[in-house]
């Protein structure tokens, strides 16, 4: 299994720079949010281990947070390189599909939306938002 660190570096590769396609700290939280739920329903397993907790402004990994937090809410880079062999065929199609629909939005059009689904909205500020909570919400969004 990754790592949130890998997943984020994963996801990070796929931006597009030059097109002006750029990921803020809070847009990457949003968008390992949305990979980790959606893993869960659909295979029935973390994509990673990490916790994600309810914060003020939606579901965080506090690890990722502090790893680009000196960013404030400035583009990350891309990773130099990354090794691809820690996640499997099934793994990258499902990162690659959750880019495709919820890359396209803003970090704030994202923040909201966590705002109003039932991970974020029925756990305790500053508590980990459980898994069978995630893959519970995540599997009335599958389509």
């Amino acid at each position: 299994m990754a790592n949130c660190h890998e997943v984020a570096a994963y996801i990070l590769a796929k931006q597009d720079l030059e097109s002006g396609d750029l990921i803020s700290n809070l847009k990457l939280q949003k968008l390992a949010y949305y990979a980790q739920g959606f893993c869960l329903a659909m295979h029935g397993r973390p994509l990673f281990p990490e916790a994600i907790e309810a914060w003020q402004h939606g579901p965080v990994v506090r690890a990722l947070y502090n790893a680009y937090s000196s960013h404030n809410s400035a583009a990350l880079p891309r990773p130099d390189g990354m090794d691809l062999s820690v996640f499997s065929n099934e793994d990258r199609d499902l990162m690659d599909e959750v880019y495709d629909v919820y890359g396209q939005f803003s970090a704030w059009k994202l923040r909201n939306m966590t705002h109003d689904e039932a991970p974020w909205k029925n756990a305790s500020m500053g508590q980990e938002i459980s898994h069978a909570s995630l893959a519970e919400y995540f599997k009335t969004q599958l389509q």
